[in-house]
């Protein structure tokens, strides 16, 4: 696998008047990768991926895809794909005229069938923008984005809209096109998603880059926990835990196995129920509602 980076974001800074909205951010997307960029509100994600793509330019820093600037459209964008919150498609055109005009302006080669196909839209291909549903419309969405297989697809909340089928179909049609050799950029409000498919993960807060690695490493840096119940009266616990006002004990640790084996055990000693007994290392969404509250 090449070892030059298919993004390279580079000390990028990005100002409206007295507002920083994205402060000092580096980082890179290797070649293969599925790397999702996530942010709280206002965080800058949406104005960083503008920059990459080409649609913005940096107040200050150095932004490379492929080794190339993203303002050279003529080098860049035949080799991109951009699946944007809403394309703006032209309601009067059908499901086939739109994806026929939005792929012969990438310069890339393939046919409007086997993209029709891939999506699950060959039944729409007749049928005009503005009789689509809201699912059927973020599918046409990311069939314009994957018209000719691109070696980068930038994923802007790709499954907004969509029913469960529908998401499954997308994902699995993402893994084939990583099984191709495509690299992915994924901005998501699904965290369940970036946790399940993505390979690193950038998180961004107030402009600049909070935290970045794999799910593993990123769920690390919080505890585990373990949740329960008890009956009344019960002895006292052997480990530290607090209770939440419903009753509900939490025990936090970084050492789930050991601290488990001990509750259990004690359990079992004093014959003590667990009721609603959880227990599991930190999610995605503990880590991510961490960097809010700082």
């Amino acid at each position: 696998m090449p070892s030059t980076p298919v993004i390279d974001v580079e000390r990028l800074n990005l100002t409206y008047g007295d507002f920083h909205a994205v402060k000092d951010l580096s980082f890179q997307v290797r070649p293969g990768e599925l790397y999702a960029l996530l942010g709280t509100n206002g965080a800058g994600k949406t104005s960083t991926l503008e920059i990459v793509e080409g649609h913005r330019r940096a107040t200050s820093g150095t932004v490379r895809v492929f080794g190339q600037s993203p303002h050279d459209r003529h080098a860049v964008r035949p080799r991109m794909g951009i699946m944007l919150q809403d394309s703006g498609f032209s309601p009067d055109l059908t499901v086939k005229e739109s994806v026929r005009l939005i792929g012969g302006l990438t310069r890339r080669t393939d046919t409007v069938e086997r993209v029709l196909g891939v999506v699950n839209l060959t039944r729409k291909a007749g049928t005009k923008v503005a009789q689509l549903s809201g699912g059927e419309k973020r599918r046409l969405d990311f069939a314009t984005a994957v018209y000719g297989t691109p070696e980068l697809i930038f994923l802007d909340e790709p499954t907004t809209g969509l029913d469960i089928q529908s998401r499954d179909d997308l994902w699995n049609t993402v893994e084939r096109l990583r099984e191709d050799g495509s690299t992915i950029v994924l901005t998501t409000h699904y965290l369940e998603e970036a946790q399940q498919h993505a390979d690193r993960i950038g998180l961004m807060h107030k402009g600049a880059l909070h935290r970045e690695g794999t799910v593993s490493e990123l769920t690390r840096t919080l505890p585990s926990t373990i949740r329960f119940s008890l009956p009344a009266p019960a002895p006292a616990l052997p480990l530290a835990a607090t209770r939440d006002g419903d009753g509900t004990f939490l025990v936090e640790t970084f050492g789930l196995q050991k601290d488990l084996y001990t509750l259990l055990g004690w359990a079992q000693e004093h014959s003590v129920e667990l009721r609603e007994l959880q227990a599991g290392p930190t999610r995605l969404d503990d880590v991510f509602r961490a960097i809010g509250s700082d």
